[in-house]
């Protein structure tokens, strides 16, 4: 088994750049060039055209990525069922499991149990709409908390500003509760927008068109994004 993201470090900002907006044609060179880049892990946008309204990419194309990168695959289920496919998605190579609270389809602490069962870490995330508060009971069995600071379905939208109280919220009881959560964002992340999201306790920056589609390059797009580590503490 890879590493997860509990092996990863919490008091470090880390890039995740979201494979929805890498060139699909040449997806093995679009990996690699972020790898090269920095990047810290991979974000891997998982929709099932009913959760969210937006079909991407399934276990097959994960499988075949796979052998491109040795990189954490951060995997985010916007799908109705990730207790029913959370195993298939981990067969296919995915080291981390991000489900929504709005979205199980079982008990939430039940479908916690069976991805941590699968020897893989487990995140949950929170659409706009969903208050900070959904995600405390869960605080101290997860690794992650994913903020979506756009309405999750599809890629190149508009940050959502508003949404950095819930971060800081979220921040405040993981520091609070003096726990080892991952606190990541994503959507509408870029040079003009990080400092808003670092500022408010966000260590993990997920970021697709910025990253991939960067005119100054994947590199550079990467380090202005670990640049605003400074804030964070």
């Amino acid at each position: 088994m890879g590493m997860t993201v509990k092996d990863l470090s919490s008091e470090k900002l880390l890039v995740s750049p979201s494979v929805l907006a890498a060139d699909f044609s040449r997806l093995d060179e679009e990996i690699k060039r972020v790898e090269q880049g920095g990047c810290d892990l991979i974000h891997l946008d998982v929709m099932d055209g009913h959760f969210v309204p937006n079909l991407t990419i399934g276990p097959p194309l994960i499988k075949s990525i796979r052998k491109s990168t040795n990189l954490v695959f951060d995997t985010h289920l916007m799908i109705t069922d990730p207790m029913k496919y959370a195993e298939v998605f981990v067969k296919s190579g995915a080291d981390h499991i991000t489900f929504h609270v709005e979205g199980a389809d079982a008990p939430i602490e039940q479908v916690i149990e069976h991805i941590k069962s699968l020897n893989v870490s487990v995140g949950l995330s929170l659409k706009p709409a969903t208050p900070a508060e959904a995600v405390f009971p869960y605080l101290d069995q997860i690794d992650l908390v994913l903020v979506m600071t756009v309405e999750p379905g599809f890629g190149g939208q508009s940050f959502m500003a508003d949404m950095m109280p819930k971060v800081k919220a979220i921040k405040d009881e993981i520091k609070r509760r003096n726990l080892k959560v991952h606190l990541e964002v994503d959507g509408g992340l870029d040079a003009n927008t990080i400092t808003a999201a670092a500022e408010a306790g966000a260590n993990m920056i997920v970021a697709g068109t910025s990253v991939f589609r960067n005119p100054e390059g994947a590199e550079k797009a990467i380090k202005v994004l670990h640049d605003a580590e400074s804030i964070l503490y």
